[in-house]
């Protein structure tokens, strides 16, 4: 059952649901798949094959009721910073090692609502806090298209395993880039909603004004599916939009002549690869060979999104992660109890990066340093969606690289905090505005590892991003490549 690894989720929805294919088919090819091939790329922490084959078979009986399933049968995995009832989250840290939640996230709900089939937790940068997946506690996940290499992150198991094909969709967060930047540098399409489109209920908190969780997948079409299931109003949310979801599957069909696309050449500077650059110019020029106009824009105030996003995001996450103290979840590292002392407790529960940043978060908001340094980001951040809005008075959607460079080597950042933040200089803005973003995969470093190719549009107008992309898809083949994996790559 190999040829099921890339078969689409719709396709496979269509399959399971004429019973042309039982779910339980498809769940065990996938299981089998992972236990294959996964032990090089780590793209799992947790892997509940009970838990999967039970989900499976009930699934078989919904289609077999005559239910209508969006998902039917079709391999999902998540990012373990949503919760799952029964299955242990770690958020990719030994704080959390051990914990089993009692209930699930609502996204993880719909998922299994809509007939999807969850094979496990994904690996991530400890509390979705990084850009190269590094720094989880259970090792780094690998790039299957060069398992030297990184895969990107925060959501770096989202984006490999579907790279890999052990899941026709994955779920991820997005905080500063976190689901687009990981699907750049895996080559497949990656999608963060506007923020408060999907819920955030069950999803352990970064930053809570940036995260945003969003799916990825290996085509647009997809991609739109899941979020089809996963996005709408949640009472459990407080910043949940009461926003209808338009039929994003439609979007993803007809033309897009006339469509104004936004491109802001003054950020496509220092630090941008030049095949990079060159793979984008080409992208544009295929838009424009749809119909596409483009036009020039300016994002002023895009050069200090980093700065802000920096400030931004630690502060929320110092007040985030003050509560794993060790006493309301319970911490156990190597066997021993370390609820005792809290500040044993931290010392030995958060990884560096992780320190880092509440330590960061922190300064920021001592008194006498609150108004020069958190609240001067909020004010830049203010600037940077008024940037937006001006914008989109011109175009319909902007494009810019997702990342400025392809996945890198293991270990060749991690001494460099700095350079590593720099990753995700084209990312950051569009989650300080709340817009929508997604990345897309549009060419070839070396004709070795993906590039993408970032939209951004308007609040709530996913559809109208689904549908660019879309069309681009349908005018190239680079989603449809898929990296070479065998038994003897050692990584």
């Amino acid at each position: 059952m190999s040829e099921l690894a890339y078969v689409g989720a719709a396709a496979i929805a269509r399959a399971v649901t004429a019973r042309s294919l039982s779910a339980v088919e498809v769940t065990r090819a996938q299981l089998a798949r992972v236990a294959q091939l996964d032990e090089k790329l780590n793209t799992f922490i947790s892997v509940d094959e009970e838990g999967a084959l039970a989900a499976a078979r009930a699934v078989d009986e919904r289609v077999a009721r005559g239910e209508a399933l969006p998902l039917a049968g079709v391999p999902v995995g998540v990012k373990d910073l949503l919760v799952t009832k029964g299955l242990r989250t770690t958020a990719g840290s030994k704080m959390l090692a051990g914990w089993v939640p009692p209930y699930d996230a609502t996204v993880v709900e719909r998922l299994r609502a809509a007939g999807a089939v969850l094979l496990g937790k994904l690996n991530l940068d400890e509390f979705a806090m990084g850009s190269s997946n590094e720094n989880s506690s259970f090792g780094p996940c690998r790039n299957p298209w060069d398992p030297t290499r990184v895969p990107g992150g925060s959501s770096g198991g989202s984006a490999a395993a579907v790279a890999a094909g052990f899941c026709a969709i994955a779920l991820g967060t997005d905080t500063g880039g976190s689901i687009r930047q990981p699907a750049a540098l895996c080559g497949v399409v990656g999608m963060k909603p506007t923020y408060g489109r999907v819920s955030r209920h069950g999803v352990i908190a970064y930053a809570s004004s940036l995260d945003q969780v969003g799916p990825l997948a290996r085509s647009v079409e997809d991609c739109a599916l899941a979020l089809s299931v996963i996005a709408g109003h949640d009472a459990r949310d407080s910043t949940s939009l009461a926003a209808a979801v338009p039929d994003l599957a439609a979007a993803c069909s007809g033309s897009i002549d006339g469509l104004r696309v936004g491109v802001p050449r003054a950020l496509f500077g220092k630090g941008l690869d030049e095949t990079i650059a060159a793979a984008i110019d080409k992208s544009l020029a295929q838009l424009a060979a749809l119909g596409v106009k483009l036009v020039d824009i300016a994002l002023p105030h895009a050069e200090h999104a980093l700065a802000a996003y920096y400030l931004i995001a630690t502060a929320e996450a110092s007040s985030n992660l003050g509560r794993y103290d060790g006493v309301r979840y319970g911490l156990r590292v190597e066997g021993q109890d370390l609820a005792d002392s809290y500040g044993k407790t931290r010392a030995a529960g958060f990884g560096d990066e992780v320190k880092r940043r509440i330590m960061l978060g922190t300064y920021a908001l001592r008194s006498g340093y609150y108004d020069a340094y958190y609240l001067r980001a909020q004010k830049v951040r203010t600037l940077i969606r008024r940037d937006f809005d001006a914008a989109f008075a011109q175009c319909d959607v902007i494009a810019t690289p997702t990342s400025p460079v392809a996945a890198f080597p293991l270990g060749e950042r991690s001494a460099d905090p700095l350079a590593m933040y720099l990753v995700d200089v084209y990312t950051i803005p569009c989650n300080l505005a709340g817009i929508p973003g997604i990345s897309i995969p549009c060419g070839f470093l070396d004709d070795k590892l993906p590039i993408g190719l970032q939209l951004l549009g308007r609040p709530l107008e996913e559809a109208t991003l689904l549908s660019a992309a879309s069309a681009y898809e349908r005018a190239t083949d680079w989603h449809s490549r898929t990296p070479n994996l065998t038994t003897s790559d050692a990584p």
